[in-house]
């Protein structure tokens, strides 16, 4: 179920985000999700070059081993 959110902006912002929406054919609120969402997917998510940096890290993944199997016997806190 979608929701409705009220959004206040400079006019400066307003007048930008609008001319981009006016030019990508789309309402300004579709334009303001999918930049919002990308900004979070982008975040949330490695490349593939982050990610072959993170295997290729040997202590990093023999410490990432270590500390899940301390969370599969409930030792340590989480912090």
């Amino acid at each position: 179920m979608s929701k409705t959110l009220t959004l206040r902006l400079d006019d400066d912002v307003y007048q930008l985000f609008r001319g981009v929406a006016e030019r990508e054919n789309r309402p300004i609120s579709n334009f303001i999700e999918t930049a919002v969402l990308q900004f979070v997917q982008d975040r949330e998510t490695v490349d593939e070059f982050e990610m072959a940096e993170i295997r290729g890290n040997i202590g990093l993944n023999q410490s990432l081993k270590r500390g899940h199997q301390d969370a599969r016997q409930r030792r340590g806190a989480f912090v």
